[in-house]
């Protein structure tokens, strides 16, 4: 999934239709923290990056106009060339004035657009696990900056409504509960401890606001530790389930 927006574009991988976690821990706002977060890919590329240089020299981002996309681009007026504008040059998307870009130098907006889809190629090659071939789904508003396709990587895809795909995903996204914790397994009582795992991240699922019927098991842990008296096992149990809508008609 690559979601291109107005600063950044954020990478990660979809695995069984949930976010792949990363492995190692996670910063936000440069700040390490301990929480199971999606293992994603980030780089200052986007619709309001700046675009320097000429068509053999060019650069995209890192820095951006950010929200004054719509005062500083030069297809609104501004003083700045953006890659909205270069997008608006090559006929991707339709904003703004596009005769305020028609003087702009093919050479230059056709290095650009390669410059920006060879970065976002690195990334997602840097996000792949193995070497098969994975499908690439870009959405965001930006993401009309992309090309139809990746030189090995193949074709990307752009689902309906991609530009608000954000919007669409919280709209329609379910309830989850988990749980992570070390049982002391005694002996014969494997299963038991397993059951109560699964038990509990449903009843937690349910607690969040996801209709019982829906809810099932989809992903889960057991890693035993050495070392630790008591047969000490770490298990790991996700549930997932559709949103109770009188949950939502309450709130």
């Amino acid at each position: 999934m690559v979601d291109v927006g107005g600063t950044t574009t954020d990478v990660g991988v979809l695995t069984g239709g949930f976010p792949r976690e990363a492995t190692v821990e996670v910063s936000v706002a440069g700040i390490r923290t301990n929480f199971r977060m999606p293992d994603v890919l980030s780089i200052g590329l986007g619709g309001g990056s700046r675009v320097r240089g000429g068509a053999g020299d060019v650069t995209v981002g890192p820095d951006s106009v950010g929200y004054r996309l719509t005062e500083e681009a030069l297809v609104f007026g501004g003083g700045v060339l953006t890659a909205t504008d270069v997008a608006v040059a090559a006929g991707r998307v339709a904003i703004g004035d596009g005769s305020l870009v028609a003087g702009l130098d093919p050479a230059l907006v056709k290095a650009a657009l390669e410059r920006i889809g060879a970065d976002v190629a690195d990334v997602v090659d840097r996000m792949r696990i193995s070497a098969d071939p994975l499908p690439v789904v870009a959405v965001g508003g930006g993401s009309v900056l992309l090309p139809d396709a990746f030189p090995g990587l193949g074709a990307v895809h752009r689902p309906e409504h991609f530009a608000v795909a954000n919007a669409i995903g919280a709209a329609i996204a379910q309830v989850g509960g988990e749980v992570d914790r070390v049982f002391a397994i005694e002996p014969g009582r494997r299963d038991a401890a397993v059951d109560e795992a699964r038990q509990e991240a449903v009843d937690r699922a349910v607690v969040a606001g996801a209709d019982p019927a829906t809810v099932a098991i989809v992903d889960f842990d057991e890693v035993p530790i050495p070392y630790l008296p008591g047969n000490a096992t770490r298990i790991r149990c996700k549930a997932v389930g559709d949103l109770r809508l009188d949950t939502v008609a309450t709130a």
